[in-house]
């Protein structure tokens, strides 16, 4: 499957906003979004016209981008959002932070969402008692997640996890860290989502 490979700086700087892909490094004087805050490329600084799909857009994009998803994934996780009971914006969010990947990162078993997918990739987790290896699998309310006994030596597994408690806690996730587990109490809550996230202008650019 097609994956985005870039530098991922550029993208924080194209959507003007820290979307935090790199880790502990966007947390240093090394990220390159605080060293360069302007898009990228030789017309990075110039004057951009505003219209409301511009703005539909760029906020499609950048949500697209922090959870690491090409065009028609995002689209299948908007198609599923409007068949939910509920209002689709915030059932879409629900469903990208249950993401197995982005659940991983939210526990503190990885420092990136980009890192949590390798790692999943690489069957380091079980869900359940059973391994799960797909990045896109959805988590529900009482699963519980865990790093298998093998795993629980690995050096980024480790060092994220040492990290971890800088992390705002999250009420619909329970973390058991001498046990290297985690629980899935419910569902996300939208106020803890603490980048800025306009769902509505993504179901209104979907609307057309």
């Amino acid at each position: 499957m097609a994956r985005y490979i870039g530098p991922v700086c550029r993208i924080c700087r194209r959507e003007g906003l820290k979307l935090f892909l790199k880790g502990d490094r966007c947390y240093s004087e090394k990220c390159a979004f605080d060293r360069r805050p302007y898009a990228p490329g030789q017309h990075g600084q110039a004057r951009t016209k505003q219209s409301d799909y511009r703005d539909q857009l760029r906020e499609k994009q950048k949500v697209k981008r922090m959870y690491g998803l090409l065009e028609r994934q995002f689209r299948l996780f908007f198609q599923r959002a409007e068949r939910m009971r509920g209002v689709t914006g915030e059932n879409l969010l629900s469903l990208l932070e249950r993401r197995m990947d982005s659940t991983i990162y939210r526990m503190g078993f990885a420092s990136s969402r980009i890192e949590a997918r390798q790692l999943v990739l690489h069957n380091h987790f079980t869900v359940n008692g059973r391994k799960v290896n797909i990045p896109s699998y959805v988590v529900k309310a009482g699963d519980v997640v865990e790093v298998k006994e093998r795993s629980r030596k690995v050096a980024k597994i480790e060092l994220a996890m040492e990290g971890a408690d800088r992390r705002p806690t999250l009420s619909w996730l329970e973390l058991d860290k001498k046990a290297f587990k985690g629980l899935v109490k419910g569902n996300p809550v939208r106020e803890e989502l603490t980048l800025p996230i306009n769902e509505q202008l993504i179901v209104e650019l979907y609307s057309k």
